[in-house]
């Protein structure tokens, strides 16, 4: 548990910074970042089957293109460019048949690339336009992670009993989701109304809030299930005490692309 404490006020300070700073600091850090979770999901892949260099490096390079390639047209609406879209999809498919070795290179592989390329990149991109709304944005759907994973820890660890979902993640239980979510919609209401919108309707408020809590716990399950289906721990051990970086944006990830979704509620 200290390891785990010092580790995260490391990474806080560190990313403190640009966070603060916003504009092109930001969007590099961010971009920096999600290379490091895109590297973790390629090699979460490859504990079961190397991928072949060329794909992986593709990979990276159209990705690279989707975080700098979208473009927000008007409020809370992205354009991607088609070619880009094109681009993943053919450069990951084809080498399925120019390979023509599942053992090398399968369809199962491709669309395992594509998914994942696909929405890191969609995902962090989302969280770099927050940002770009204002610094309480990005807070309010950090917090929402943070405060939803911390308190259903404390409160799975005093009060849990009843198992949540123990085929995948055999630690969390319904109390402590429900604890999780209970301050999450506190803390985060309260943040919203002081520092972003004091007129807000707060029935819309409190209902996007918890939505969000909920998503986010959703995205903490989706990551553990690839990682029980690769039967690892952790995505890595970049981040003594969390694991990867998957494993420590794995909520905020959902919960910004579910404030993507919802943002109009309020």
């Amino acid at each position: 548990m200290k390891v785990r404490i010092i580790s995260a006020i490391c990474l806080t300070l560190l990313l403190a910074p640009t966070v603060v700073i916003g504009g092109t600091l930001f969007d590099i850090a961010v971009y920096i970042i999600s290379l490091f979770g895109l590297n973790e999901f390629f090699t979460m892949k490859e504990n079961k089957k190397e991928l072949p260099f060329f794909v992986k490096i593709v990979g990276y390079l159209i990705y690279t293109f989707i975080i700098f390639g979208l473009n927000s047209v008007s409020d809370n609406i992205f354009t991607i460019d088609f070619r880009i879209l094109s681009a993943l999809f053919l450069t990951m498919l084809i080498p399925t048949i120019l390979y023509h070795d599942k053992n090398v290179y399968s369809i199962n592989d491709a669309f395992y690339l594509i998914g994942g390329i696909l929405f890191l990149g969609l995902a962090f991109s989302a969280i770099i336009y927050i940002r770009s709304i204002n610094v309480s944005s990005l807070i309010y759907i950090a917090l929402i992670a943070m405060i939803t994973d911390a308190y259903a820890l404390f409160g799975g660890y005093f009060i849990g009993k009843h198992k949540l979902i123990p085929e995948i993640s055999p630690k969390k239980t319904w109390e402590g989701s429900i604890v999780g979510t209970l301050f999450c919609v506190f803390v985060g209401s309260v943040f919203y109304i002081k520092f972003i919108n004091s007129d807000v309707q707060i029935v819309n408020l409190i209902l996007v809030t918890f939505l969000l809590s909920i998503v986010g716990q959703f995205g903490d399950l989706v990551f553990s299930a690839i990682k029980r289906y690769f039967g690892q721990k952790d995505f890595s051990n970049l981040i003594p005490g969390h694991g990867g970086i998957l494993d420590r944006f794995d909520s905020i990830i959902f919960v910004a692309l579910g404030f993507m979704f919802i943002i109009t509620m309020i």
